[in-house]
């Protein structure tokens, strides 16, 4: 009985070449053959058994002067080591791939308003072109994605920033550019229009996102209000596009809204342009694929060449 204070025993490590001469026994059950298989002679080989039974610590082939059997412990390692080969023969091709950016692991995180549009037709394209990469697709707001490249804990990020406007420091590549549209109670009379202009939103509560998720965005909104002699009179705060038309549809106020979320169509909810006046221009916002320089993997690499110029619209 082994002392409880020794140290547990380690598995022996094992060459593959010992389990390569293991299946070449054991599919030919004949050392010669086995040996001629090899291209080598039969004592090495013979000898070679015999360690790898000894480091095992179990006898592997029944063996008289006529025959060469596999024990059942023989037998049942033939499969896994048929497999061991087979996978250590395929790391050389897995490691080209993950360099090449044809396998590894993509982790790719995105606002609300890109899984609209943008985000299903690529990730869709992307996964039939390249089954081998793992794509984590992870949903977050701006500053959290900041906060995920800075700790590099994603590749790249979807964000949403108001024109040329896009978060410093970071590689940045454009993808889509909306313009602002409103979102508007179905039963308020501002639905009745089929255009509205500034005067008639003045004094309507505004439902928007908070400023510390999409500063830029946030401040150009404020910055046309403020043109007009108004300070936006905010009656609810709320972080997803998608809670935000949900409280529009509620009747707590309007939203200024990309013009892509139009397709989520929410009963109770009208959406609306905005006519533009002599020198008061409506915000519009882009959506950009953002990543930390320098921190490009091969995967990312190829998912950028799924963001062609012109696919900004």
């Amino acid at each position: 009985m082994r002392d409880v204070a020794d140290p547990p025993r380690q598995p022996p490590l094992i060459e593959l070449r010992l389990w390569r001469q293991f299946l070449a026994v054991a599919d030919e059950l004949h050392f010669g053959r086995a040996a001629q298989r090899l291209n080598m002679t039969q004592p090495p080989l013979t000898q070679a058994i015999a360690q790898l039974e000894t480091l095992l610590g179990l006898k592997l082939f029944d063996r008289t002067k006529r025959s060469v059997q596999l024990t059942i412990a023989g037998a049942a390692l033939l499969p896994e080591a048929r497999d061991l080969l087979a996978r250590a023969q395929a790391l050389p091709l897995v490691a080209r791939a993950s360099a090449d950016g044809e396998a590894g692991r993509l982790r790719l995180a995105f606002v609300s308003t890109a899984g609209f549009d943008v985000l299903p037709r690529w990730v869709r394209a992307f996964r039939e072109q390249y089954p081998k990469v793992q794509l984590e697709l992870i949903e977050a707001t701006g500053d959290v994605q900041l906060q995920a490249l800075e700790r590099a804990e994603i590749d790249a990020g979807f964000m949403l920033h108001s024109p040329g406007s896009a978060p410093p420091g970071l590689v940045c590549q454009r993808i889509a550019r909306d313009p602002l549209v409103l979102a508007v109670p179905e039963q308020s009379a501002l639905a009745a229009k089929a255009a509205l202009t500034l005067k008639d939103l003045l004094d309507q509560p505004l439902v928007i996102f908070p400023r510390r998720i999409l500063p830029s965005l946030y401040d150009a909104i404020f910055a046309m209000y403020h043109a007009s002699g108004h300070l936006p009179r905010v009656a609810q705060e709320a972080i997803q596009m998608q809670t935000i038309v949900n409280l529009v549809s509620a009747g707590l106020g309007v939203a200024w809204v990309p013009d892509s979320v139009r397709q989520f169509q929410r009963p109770g909810v009208v959406y609306r342009e905005l006519k533009s006046s002599k020198g008061q221009a409506v915000p519009g916002c882009e959506t950009s694929l953002v990543w930390a320089a320098g921190a490009a993997s091969p995967a990312l690499l190829r998912f950028l060449a799924f963001a062609p110029a012109d696919s900004v619209r």
